[in-house]
C-alpha cells in the first residue's frame, strides 16, 4: 500500500506526494538552516583580526542572526499561513543563501553582519517544515516526520561545529560561507523540484502594525539579554531596553487582541495546550543551550587547570558530533512513543532524560568519554521533547494557523536559549580561577551552570504535567477544494 495519497496538480489532476522524498527534502533544509547555529564559532575569536574590527563590534556577527531570526520566525510563520508555506520556505532559503553570499564576500564588519543577519531570517525554515507535513503527509506518516524536522534543528547544530572546524582550520575562512551557500543552493532545488505547495490557507490582510510592535519588542528584550553582560546589568542602554520590553509587549497584545487578523492569534496561543507546550518550551531550550555553552569550554580548556581537557576546536565538534546523531534517531524513538501514549508522554520523559544528562555532569566531566555520554544522554532527550513539541501545538490549533503556531512554539525556545546564554555567562563571569595571570572560568561555574541546565529540565517536566491529556482528530479539507479556511479541530478528553 502506498503512502502517498493524492493531491491536485496545477492542471487539476490527482499527483501523488512521495512522503518519504518530502520527509527527506524537509528534514536537509531544517538541517541546513540549523548549521547557521555553529558556522562562525570556529573563527569567532578571530573575526576581529580577519574583520579588522574590534570584538564588541565583530560579536554583532552573532547577536544580529539571533534577532533576526527572533522577528522573522513568526512573521514568516504567519506570511506561510496566508499566501502558501512552500513559497515562503522558498523565500527563506533564498534569504540564507543571500546572506552566505554577503558574508563570503566581506572584508569588513558591516557587510558581514548584515550577511549574518539574512542568515538569521531564514529561521522559519523548521515550522514551515513541520506545517507543510501536516498538510501533505497521510495521518500515519506524521508523527514521526514531524520529530525528525523539529530535531533537525539540534541535529544541524551539533554536525555543524565539527565541519566548521574543518574546513575553518584547513581552508580559507570564507570558504565556510561559499559551503553554507551551496548548502542551500541544493536545498532550494530539492525544494523547487519534489516539495508540493499546501492548499491550506488563511487568506486576509497581514498586521503590518502588529509585526513592528512584536519586532521592537522581541529585538528590546534579546538584545538587552544578550548584550547585558558587555554593557553591565545596571546601565542605561540595559535598563532602557528592558523597559521599552515591559511597556511594548502589553500595548502589542492589546492591539493584537483588537485587530481583527492579528500577526498571532493571542487567544489560540492561551489555550492551555499551547500556552502550557510554550511554557515547558522555553524551559527545554534553556536545557539545550546551557550544555553548549560549557561541554566546549571543559573539552578546550588546558589540562593543567586540573578540569580542562585540552583538544583542540575541531576534536570538540567530533566528540560532540554524535549528540546530533542520537538526537536524529530519538526522534523516532519519540514519535513511537507519542503514537503509544501521546504527545505529553513524551515530552515528559525527554524531560527527564535531560535532567539524568544534566545530573551525570555533575560527578562525571573528566574525561573525553565522559562528555560524550552527557552530550549524548541530553541530546537523546532533546530528541523526545523536541519531537512531542509540534504534536502538542498541531494537536490544538486549525490547519489554517499551523506555520504560525508553529514558529511562536520555535520563538519560544530561541529565547529560552538566549536567557541561558546570558545565565550562564554571568555566572561564568563570576566564578573565576586565576591560571597564569589570566581569569578563567573555574570548574564550580562550570557545575553551576549544568545544575541549572537540570533544573530547567525539571521545571520543564512540571510544566508539561499540566498540559491536558488529549487525542486530537483534524479532519483535513477535501484535496479538490482548493485554498481553505481552517480545518476543522475536534478534541476528546481522555
Amino acid at each position: 500500500m502506498s503512502d502517498a495519497p493524492a493531491r491536485p496538480s496545477a492542471a487539476g489532476r490527482s499527483a501523488p506526494v512521495r512522503s518519504n522524498t518530502v520527509v527527506a527534502v524537509l528534514a536537509f533544509a531544517g538541517i541546513v538552516v540549523s548549521l547557521m547555529q555553529t558556522l562562525v564559532i570556529p573563527i569567532v575569536p578571530e573575526l576581529p583580526r580577519l574583520l579588522d574590527a574590534s570584538a564588541s563590534n565583530t560579536a554583532w556577527a552573532v547577536t544580529a542572526t539571533l534577532l533576526a531570526a527572533a522577528v522573522a520566525t513568526p512573521v514568516i510563520g504567519r506570511l506561510g499561513d496566508m499566501y502558501g508555506k512552500r513559497r515562503m520556505l522558498l523565500v527563506s532559503i533564498v534569504l540564507l543563501i543571500a546572506g552566505s553570499v554577503v558574508c563570503a564576500l566581506s572584508n569588513s564588519v558591516i557587510p558581514m553582519i548584515a550577511g549574518r543577519a539574512l542568515q538569521g531570517l531564514a529561521a522559519g525554515v523548521i515550522p514551515l517544515g513541520i506545517s507543510i507535513m501536516r498538510d501533505v503527509l497521510p495521518a500515519e506518516r506524521l508523527a514521526g516526520a514531524t520529530a525528525l524536522m523539529s530535531a533537525s534543528l539540534g541535529v544541524g547544530g551539533a554536525l555543524g561545529l565539527p565541519s566548521s572546524a574543518f574546513i575553518a582550520d584547513n581552508f580559507n575562512w570564507h570558504v565556510l560561507f561559499w559551503t553554507s551557500a551551496t548548502l542551500g543552493a541544493v536545498a532550494l532545488t530539492l525544494v523547487l523540484v519534489l516539495v508540493p505547495e499546501s492548499e491550506v490557507r488563511t487568506g486576509g490582510r497581514f498586521d503590518l502594525i502588529g509585526s513592528f510592535g512584536m519586532a521592537v519588542g522581541l529585538i528590546s528584550l534579546l538584545l538587552a539579554v544578550s548584550k547585558g553582560s558587555d554593557w553591565g546589568w545596571a546601565s542605561a542602554p540595559t535598563i532602557g531596553l528592558f523597559a521599552a520590553t515591559f511597556v511594548v509587549l502589553p500595548v502589542w497584545g492589546y492591539y493584537e487582541l483588537r485587530t481583527s487578523q492579528p500577526l498571532v492569534d493571542l487567544r489560540t496561543t492561551a489555550r492551555r495546550q499551547v500556552l502550557v507546550t510554550n511554557l515547558a518550551s522555553v524551559a527545554i531550550g534553556f536545557s539545550m543551550f546551557a550544555m553548549s555553552l560549557v561541554l566546549p569550554q571543559v573539552l578546550q580548556l588546558p589540562e593543567a587547570t586540573g578540569y580542562g581537557l585540552g583538544k583542540s576546536m575541531l576534536a570538540v565538534g567530533l566528540v560532540l558530533a554524535p549528540q546530533g546523531l542520537v538526537m536524529m534517531t530519538m526522534s523516532a524513538v519519540s514519535a513511537r512513543v507519542t503514537k503509544a501514549k501521546g504527545p505529553k508522554i513524551t515530552l515528559m520523559c525527554g524531560a527527564v532524560i535531560v535532567a539524568a544528562g544534566y545530573s551525570l555532569s555533575l560527578v562525571l566531566m573528566s574525561e573525553v568519554w565522559h562528555i560524550t555520554l552527557i552530550a549524548c544522554t541530553i541530546g537523546a532527550g532533546i530528541g523526545f521533547a523536541y519531537g512531542a513539541m509540534p504534536a502538542l501545538i498541531m494537536d490544538a490549533v486549525p490547519a489554517s494557523e499551523t506555520a504560525a503556531a508553529n514558529s511562536l512554539n520555535t520563538l519560544m525556545r530561541s529565547i529560552g536559549t538566549s536567557f541561558a546564554s546570558a545565565i550562564a555567562g554571568v555566572i561564568l563571569a563570576q566564578m573565576t580561577t586565576d591560571f597564569g595571570g589570566n581569569p578563567l572560568p573555574a570548574e564550580n561555574g562550570f557545575k553551576v551552570v549544568m545544575a541549572i541546565g537540570a533544573g530547567s529540565a525539571v521545571v520543564a517536566f512540571v510544566i508539561a504535567s499540566f498540559i491536558p491529556r488529549r487525542h486530537a482528530t483534524v479532519e483535513k479539507p477535501p484535496a479538490a477544494a482548493g485554498p481553505t479556511d481552517a480545518a476543522e479541530v475536534t478534541e476528546a478528553n481522555v
